[in-house]
């Protein structure tokens, strides 16, 4: 059993993408567009909030691959708001120097809410929100014990 993170980006995902690719060393997945899918499977269920489906060229579906672990993420309706509060990712690095490459990374263009430094449990620890508005919380693995 596994727990995915879904992440709806309306309307900024494929940037969101390349960006974790770029700054993350992160590996793009499947990639599925709104156009590929058949024109009877964009219908939202009756009962179901929703309008006429994105762009065709917005994504539908996506799988992003940060180190051993996947990150699920779309366009959702593409309204331009994406809301990330109540959630944050955690990015447990090796140490603190890959801890203050990453955070740097996530905080171009985002904010931080707490500055990278060492904590009772990390030599590395900081949170960030990025430009998406995505929470991080960067943390340098704890040096083993002899």
């Amino acid at each position: 059993m596994q727990v995915q993170p879904y992440l709806s980006f309306e309307g900024r995902c494929e940037e969101a993408l390349n960006f974790y690719r770029d700054q993350l060393g992160a590996s793009i997945g499947v990639v599925m567009r709104f156009k590929d899918a058949p024109p009877n499977d964009m219908a939202p269920p009756e009962g179901c909030a929703g309008g006429p489906p994105p762009d065709g060229e917005k994504i539908m579906h996506s799988e992003l691959r940060v180190g051993d672990s996947t990150l699920m993420a779309t366009d959702g309706m593409a309204s331009g708001k994406p809301n990330f509060a109540g959630i944050s990712l955690s990015l447990l690095v090796q140490d603190a120097a890959e801890a203050r490459q990453r955070f740097d990374a996530l905080a171009a263009g985002g904010q931080v809410q707490m500055p990278l430094g060492p904590t009772f449990f990390s030599a590395a620890f900081g949170m960030v929100a990025d430009r998406f508005g995505v929470q991080w919380m960067v943390v340098a693995e704890p040096a083993a014990q002899p």
